[in-house]
């Protein structure tokens, strides 16, 4: 079958999938040879998000009337999927050929290959229908995150931080910047506390257990300073959020339908920050465990990503601020193998989800040559245990899931580095890299990177945090988001 987007065999193979085709090598070749056309021409994108907030990728493509044309489309195709997934938008200005910017509007339409993404980031998220805007590359607008993704590490006070996640709720007391203790070195309150929102069809229970918490570390700032004054409240939380609104978030699932859900759900935050009458800022979770290990760094330039039910991605740039980007990689292309695994959610081959997550190691196990006919097929936390138990008893096929899942890995933290810019630290945390499986996939990857990428091997730290960070350190971080000033 002819091929006009020409993908490249990686050296290091993944053991159970011969097929993985990683975006970075056909990427990379691509642009090789449209530099090495001659006829190549600039191709820059932006996508407008909430409040004129805009990102902005200069690339180049062959020139339509070159021969090699036809493999453009690929090539944007996917480089526009993976943008829209890292930064969010509604309106995209294309400068460059304007048959590629017709094809993108096409791929955005209800019939389109991209039907489901222009309804999430359009309608859904920014309650916008997805715009294209075809223009030279001169007049592509500049990039503009705003003052919103600023944070400010060396405040004073007491502030109160906050981490919502599927199955409990963190919470932490916060003074001066960092995780407050009691003269004996404890904390003054870190703790979690179970709940079970995503079953819940009143909004009552969401919002009387997030208060439960809240109020709990007003109680334990109290009994250590009586006359205290709270200065801000900081949450983390899984989902999609625009302007601290609600945008889709499984934690609310339950809030049906539609239009239900934008009346009670989307405004929660709004309405809690309200009754506090005080600054509260939520961001997503992922860009909040990249702030946690910021903070233990003390650097910037982080990505973290967390593989556990799904991936979770968030960064924060060298200046240690949040970009206010969605960094929603589990729906980022990774491999461009025509037959890869189809997402159960958007249907889109290849994406995050089903290479860094308990999807992926499901996926793997009948590969691997492992039956488990007493677990059902979507018991995934189930499976994902008896996985870890085999690899603790030096079971060799076990150990090739996480082999492969390790050389997923290595290609695609070269290709998020083609878009993350500069990337330093990789924090990587989330139940795939419990035990010695998680060592196996971080030594696969330095392999790939120091034998495929030296460039990126050299610059790039691989972060593990610790129980303590991980117990303590999300929610204490997300008490950093307020900005307050004066």
């Amino acid at each position: 079958m002819q091929q006009y987007f020409r993908l490249v065999r990686p050296r290091f193979a993944p053991i159970l999938d011969p097929d993985f085709r990683p975006p970075v090598l056909a990427n990379r070749a691509f642009l090789e040879e449209v530099d090495a056309s001659g006829a190549g021409v600039p191709l820059i994108i932006a996508a407008e998000r909430e409040q004129g907030r805009v990102s902005r990728f200069e690339t180049r493509v062959f020139a339509m009337s070159h021969p090699r044309a036809a493999a453009n489309f690929f090539y944007v195709e996917r480089l526009l999927k993976f943008l829209l997934w890292q930064w969010g938008g509604w309106k995209v200005t294309v400068g460059g050929p304007a048959a590629l910017v017709r094809f993108l509007e096409s791929c955005y339409t209800d019939t389109g290959c991209r039907a489901f993404d222009a309804e999430f980031w359009g309608e859904m998220t920014y309650e916008h229908e997805m715009e294209f805007v075809a223009t030279d590359p001169e007049h592509v607008p500049a990039a503009n995150d705003g003052t919103g993704a600023e944070v400010v590490l060396d405040w004073t006070g007491w502030r109160i931080g906050f981490d919502l996640g599927a199955s409990d709720r963190k919470v932490a007391v916060v003074k001066d910047g960092r995780l407050a203790l009691k003269p004996d070195g404890t904390p003054v309150l870190s703790e979690e506390y179970v709940w079970d929102p995503k079953p819940q069809t009143d909004i009552t229970y969401h919002y009387t257990h997030i208060m439960e918490i809240l109020k709990a570390a007003e109680a334990a700032i109290r009994q250590v300073d009586p006359g205290a004054r709270i200065a801000g409240i900081g949450g983390s939380s899984a989902g999609v959020y625009v302007n601290g609104r609600v945008r889709a978030a499984s934690l609310f699932r339950g809030i049906t339908p539609r239009a239900r859900f934008e009346q009670e759900a989307a405004p929660l935050f709004e309405r809690l920050a309200a009754d506090w009458g005080i600054p509260l800022r939520l961001e997503n979770d992922g860009d909040v465990t990249a702030l946690a290990g910021a903070i233990s760094l003390n650097d910037g330039a982080v990505l973290g990503l967390a593989m556990g039910s799904s991936l979770a991605g968030g960064f924060v740039d060298e200046q240690r601020r949040i970009k206010g980007w969605m960094n929603e990689l589990a729906f980022a292309p990774v491999d461009y193998n025509p037959g890869a695994a189809v997402d159960e959610w958007s249907r889109d081959r290849g994406v995050g989800a089903n290479y860094f997550s308990q999807q992926a190691v499901g996926r793997l196990i009948p590969a691997a040559g492992i039956e488990m006919p007493d677990l059902p097929a979507d018991a995934l936390p189930a499976r994902l245990k008896r996985v870890q138990e085999l690899m603790a008893k030096g079971d060799v096929r076990a150990r090739r899931i996480y082999e492969t899942i390790g050389r997923y890995f290595g290609y695609a933290v070269a290709h998020f580095c083609d878009f993350y810019r500069p990337i330093r630290h990789v924090e990587v945390l989330g139940r795939v890299m419990s035990g010695e499986g998680g060592q196996v996939i971080l030594n696969e990857a330095r392999q790939v990177l120091t034998s495929e990428f030296p460039a990126v091997a050299a610059g790039v730290h691989f972060y593990e945090p610790d129980e303590r960070e991980k117990r303590h350190g999300q929610a204490a971080a997300a008490a950093n988001l307020p900005v307050i000033r004066g």
